[in-house]
């Protein structure tokens, strides 16, 4: 029987279309989902920096026998107080998983000793998905 020898030098046109197409397929399917999985992270990044704060806001609650006037006053002494014990944040204070700083009010609303929050992605009050704010009463 004769064989013809033939060797192939590369991938067609068309087998490289079909791969294509079959990547572009799967960036429109799973894209999607692992932005909306990145984004829950940032959420959760910033319930954990609240918590973590607010840890830190009732070591300076009970070494001082009230709650700081800022955030600041959780890193570095602005009282001149020998009660201080401080720093309460030792790797200073956090920004939010969206460059923002976190809110903080004293007294806080609806009798609440303190409001604690962040603006989510938009960087601005309210808002609804990612853009809904992240407050320590909701944790």
């Amino acid at each position: 029987m004769y064989r013809k020898s033939y060797k192939q030098q590369g991938f067609s046109l068309m087998e490289l279309l079909i791969v294509m197409a079959i990547i572009g397929m799967l960036a429109a399917i799973v894209g999607p989902k692992l932005w909306n999985q990145f984004a829950g992270s940032q959420r959760k990044v910033a319930k954990t920096q609240i918590a973590n704060i607010e840890t830190a806001l009732g070591s300076y609650r009970l070494d001082m026998y009230k709650y700081p006037n800022s955030l600041n006053d959780l890193v570095k002494n602005t009282t001149n107080s020998s009660k201080w014990q401080g720093p309460y944040l030792t790797k200073g204070l956090p920004k939010d998983p969206w460059g923002n700083d976190y809110q903080y009010r004293k007294p806080g609303q609806n009798g609440r000793d303190y409001d604690l929050y962040s603006f989510g992605a938009d960087g601005q009050q309210g808002g609804e998905g990612d853009n809904a704010d992240i407050v320590s009463w909701q944790n």
